[in-house]
């Protein structure tokens, strides 16, 4: 009996003073928020607590739509159909550390480029709007996400457009 309660005994002490491995359980997005910025980027910000002091990687994903339109020397949208929407999905990821068990920080990703779309002589090419939808932020290292919704801006104000 004796020997059993001495095995019982180092096992606890080793138990006892083996560092836990793995997520932190209590993780949770204390608030998160997306904006769009005056050049159309996204911005996602957030304060996620229940975190131990170690670092914490985050990735942001999000479906986007820019359009670019065609700005004569009067500051005009010709009346021909010189824009150019183009989709594709947007994304940015970072690794911050965490201090006294929370991360505050944010990410910026977009707006999309547009791509090989020229305007004629004359004119200058300007993004006029910009969609996210499906914007999610992911705690990639405790696995906990926010889903932020959707987000549009008018940039540059055309008709047909916005």
């Amino acid at each position: 009996m004796r020997r059993l309660v001495s095995i019982l005994s180092v096992y606890l002490l080793v138990l006892a003073t083996t560092p836990v491995i793995g997520s932190t359980s209590g993780a949770h997005f204390m608030s998160s928020s997306a904006t769009v910025n005056g050049s159309g980027a996204l911005v996602v910000s957030w304060d996620e607590a229940g975190l131990g002091n170690e670092n914490v990687t985050y990735s942001l994903t999000a479906n986007a739509d820019a359009t670019y339109a065609c700005i004569n020397g009067g500051g005009k949208h010709p009346s021909a159909s010189n824009k150019e929407t183009v989709s594709a999905q947007v994304s940015a990821g970072g690794s911050f550390q965490a201090k006294n068990g929370r991360v505050q920080a944010s990410l910026t990703t977009g707006p999309l480029s547009a791509g090989s779309f020229a305007c004629p002589s004359g004119q200058t090419l300007v993004l006029a709007s910009v969609s996210y939808t499906s914007i999610v932020l992911t705690d990639t290292t405790n696995g906990v996400s926010s889903s932020l919704g959707d987000q549009s801006s008018c940039l540059v104000s055309v008709k047909g457009i916005c």
